[in-house]
């Protein structure tokens, strides 16, 4: 393995540790509202994700930034349902008793 290789992998392992420590620490009222703020971070994502698909000199690269934009699209997707799901609980319901 090459050296670069294996710091990209260093660094992503503590990315990882450090992104599931953060989450831990975060109260469960709150994960809702943040999800529509991760939805931004995921765009970012599939960004970079199509620019290393796009430039990708290797199969594996191809592979990887496929399963990368695969998987960030699957959380902008999820993120923007779990939010409409959420303001649709604020919504007044129609036809509701006039008691």
């Amino acid at each position: 393995m090459s050296e670069t290789l294996v710091t990209l992998i260093v660094i992503f392992v503590l990315a990882m540790i450090v992104g599931i420590e953060v989450i831990k620490k975060v109260p469960t009222l709150l994960h809702t509202p943040l999800m529509s703020g991760s939805n931004a971070i995921s765009g970012i994502t599939i960004i970079g994700a199509m620019i290393v698909l796009g430039w990708g000199k290797t199969t594996l690269a191809a592979i990887l930034g496929f399963v990368a934009v695969a998987f960030a699209m699957f959380n902008v997707v999820g993120g923007y349902l779990v939010t409409d799901r959420m303001l649709q609980m604020f919504k007044k319901k129609e036809g509701g008793d006039a008691k």
